[in-house]
């Protein structure tokens, strides 16, 4: 347990968003998070990993005709 555990507002902050937003997150329960009594908290390996998990790769022209073509 040597890992400090993060506010929401620190992860607001990594994610350059709005407090709000962690909020929906938790809310949504998109994120994983730790409860401290009523406290809400997030280890870095939390925020790592649902960026992670919302990363978009780039396509190139050909896979993405290729992709439509399955679509159509």
């Amino acid at each position: 347990m040597n890992e400090q555990l993060l506010t929401g507002e620190e992860v607001a902050t990594l994610l350059r968003a709005k407090p709000r937003f962690v909020r929906r997150l938790v809310a949504e329960r998109r994120i994983a998070y730790v409860k401290v009594g009523r406290l809400v908290r997030f280890t870095t390996q939390a925020v790592r990993e649902y960026v992670d998990r919302n990363r978009i790769d780039p396509m190139t022209r050909s896979q993405v005709r290729q992709q439509l073509r399955e679509i159509g």
